[in-house]
């Protein structure tokens, strides 16, 4: 290949990443995304009155409660919401999302807990937002590796980043890779497009130049043969990386490489701290229910 010709398919491979790292910076400062996250709310059976979304909300045995006001009202996929609604029960790692006005309630379970995290565009963070400083892309941190799926899916517990909160995924496998004449293998998870694979991960960057706590890859569906890229250019952040209202899972301890990865998100400009936690009188970590699904944070 001639110097022209690298240098061509160098400015590519940017131009490529540069499209992914917007769509994913649109995504999280979008008007209902991560950064618009007003509060994390732990609901329990007492009907509780928010600062930040419409009526008093609860947790039973059949689900998520809302009592609205007769000046209140909320719209669930058309479907206009008043007086007392029960939404019934709310799958480990679902969301609701009824509107507000121009906000968004989100309501999901995470861990076992019912929660609420209202989604305001005008809130500060998101307005404030001026990006994600990343490494430059280079074609060096795209490895082609190999996936290596278990014979059955193994359930692994993670934390997160609320202290005390703990998810179990199913890893369908590993993904192996070598790196600086180093084989490394990564347990990975179910992506959100079917056949996908998603790693989290730290490395020796990690509350250095990148978040401390975790970042997380996406992988495109294996070949035939197994062949997956892994693009470490595409290590991106998680939203525990800009708010404490999010439950982000962590690495599992084999996913904590001691290489330096120098690729991918760094450090947002403005940090928050890596734990948060669950609501008083929760001792003790809380495991979740095992479900097979993709990850959410």
């Amino acid at each position: 290949m001639t110097a022209q010709a690298e240098e061509t398919d160098r400015a590519a491979f940017a131009e490529e990443w540069q499209r992914w790292h917007e769509r994913k910076e649109q995504v999280l400062a979008g008007p209902h995304g991560f950064l618009a996250i007003t509060g994390l709310h732990w609901l329990d059976a007492t009907p509780t009155r928010l600062p930040d979304a419409p009526g008093a909300w609860s947790s039973t045995a059949e689900g998520v409660v809302v009592e609205l006001r007769d000046d209140e009202e909320l719209v669930l996929d058309g479907q206009v919401l008043r007086g007392r609604h029960d939404f019934g029960v709310v799958e480990e790692r679902a969301s609701l999302f009824p509107a507000a006005g121009d906000a968004v309630i989100e309501v999901a379970k995470r861990g076992g807990h019912d929660i609420l995290r209202p989604r305001h565009p005008e809130n500060a963070l998101r307005l404030a937002f001026t990006g994600t400083p990343a490494y430059e892309p280079d074609p060096r941190w795209a490895r082609t590796g190999r996936y290596l799926p278990f014979d059955v899916p193994r359930p692994t517990t993670v934390g997160a980043a609320v202290e005390g909160l703990q998810h179990v995924y199913d890893a369908p496998g590993q993904v192996e890779f070598e790196l600086d004449g180093t084989t490394h293998r990564l347990t990975a998870f179910n992506g959100h497009a079917p056949g996908s694979l998603l790693v989290l991960l730290t490395d020796a960057t990690s509350g250095v130049t990148t978040y401390a706590a975790n970042r997380a890859l996406s992988i495109d569906p294996p070949g035939a043969d197994g062949t997956v890229l892994v693009d470490f250019n595409r290590a991106a952040n998680l939203p525990c990386a800009y708010t404490e209202l999010a439950t982000c899972p962590l690495p599992p301890a084999e996913n904590r490489l001691a290489v330096a990865i120098e690729a991918g998100e760094k450090i947002p400009a403005a940090p928050v701290r890596t734990t948060r936690s669950v609501p008083a009188g929760d001792a003790g970590p809380v495991p979740s229910e095992q479900t097979p699904g993709p990850l959410r944070p």
